[in-house]
């Protein structure tokens, strides 16, 4: 949304957007109580999210957030923390281009340098399954591309 309105901001400027050009909105404004709920649901929740799906990717391997360093579970959880923060704000904003660009190309290094990219992989096929505890299925609707993105992205 917030790319949408800037690049239109541009695209018009010295004259008045077009109908088609205001669609995206329309868009917006029908989602937009499930994505105020969702958002919100999900600000007080994402603690227990994060420690449910670690919990489960533990219970899966063990040793995937372990790296030559040692047990790397605190950097991790701190990362996703900041991760589905800023999904949560693309949720809100419904703004995947503003998170695939900057947060994703910054986590992606990130996961690297603290090699648990593997770990990734199996982190966002289980959030999904967490993550629907927490929404109802019009929210989960709108939050799944994100998580989709997320695994794409980092897995």
């Amino acid at each position: 949304m917030l790319t949408n309105l800037a690049r239109l901001s541009v695209e018009t400027d010295g004259r008045y957007a077009t109908k088609k050009e205001l669609e995206f909105l329309s868009g917006y404004f029908r989602t937009m109580e499930n994505r105020f709920s969702a958002y919100e649901k999900l600000g007080l929740a994402l603690p227990e999210i994060i420690e449910k799906v670690l919990a489960k990717t533990k219970l899966i391997d063990p040793n995937l957030l372990i790296n030559s360093k040692g047990d790397v579970t605190e950097n991790c959880q701190r990362d996703l923390m900041f991760l589905l923060r800023s999904t949560t704000a693309a949720l809100l904003f419904n703004d995947q281009e503003t998170l695939q660009e900057d947060m994703l190309l910054w986590h992606n290094t990130i996961a690297k340098s603290f090699q648990f990219s593997n770990a990734l992989k199996t982190i966002f096929e289980l959030m999904p399954e967490v993550v629907k505890e927490y929404l109802n299925p019009e929210e989960m609707a709108l939050f799944a591309p994100l998580l989709t993105l997320n695994k794409i992205s980092l897995g």
